[in-house]
């Protein structure tokens, strides 16, 4: 694995935040080296927010990203502010259910997936991150799933530990797309 430089975006509510921390979490569970730095907009909820992750197998010089390697965007307004900065050769995470546009870049790869939708399908639109970090896992490889499901475990305790068994199950459709795209030959 090389390093993994992520910037996870979307409106404040959206669980970006909840992307990033659970694949840092995970990735020190692989004993990866990894950094988690959240940005908020003025508003939390409804606002914009995004987070910089670093997975890497080498220490993390900076958790600033300037050129990520990886994009995931819930929303249109953070596809046009984060895409330009994306490397050449880098992957785009598109939530197909509410960003109707697709990659302008020729450069990137540009996956689409239908994040609110499954979450709907699941029951409960508020786990349509978990089916976004699914894909995002299943597509690269970058750690195992079965580290995210402890993660989720671990992060979800107390009153939220009911959470769980929805939060793996939304992350396991996301995992199970990507598994459908490739079986038929195509992308997500």
């Amino acid at each position: 694995m090389a390093t993994h430089e992520i910037i996870i975006a979307g409106f404040g509510g959206q669980g970006v935040m909840a992307i990033g921390k659970t694949l840092a979490e995970a990735g020190m569970q692989e004993n990866k080296f990894v950094s988690w730095l959240p940005s908020y907009g003025p508003e939390m909820r409804g606002g914009t927010a995004n987070c910089h992750v670093v997975v890497s197998d080498t220490p993390v010089v900076s958790p600033i990203i300037i050129n990520p390697t990886e994009l995931i965007v819930m929303n249109k307004p953070s596809l046009i502010k984060f895409e330009p900065m994306v490397v050449s050769g880098g992957v785009v995470f598109i939530n197909s259910s509410i960003v109707e546009v697709t990659c302008d870049r020729k450069d990137v790869i540009c996956h689409l997936v239908p994040c609110n939708d499954l979450a709907a399908e699941l029951g409960n639109a508020k786990v349509s991150n978990m089916v976004m970090l699914g894909a995002y896992i299943e597509e690269t490889q970058l750690l195992k799933l079965e580290t995210i499901h402890e993660m989720l475990r671990l992060m979800f305790t107390g009153k939220k530990a009911s959470l769980v068994d929805l939060n793996i199950k939304a992350l396991d459709c996301g995992a199970e797309i990507v598994r459908q795209a490739h079986r038929k030959g195509c992308d997500i």
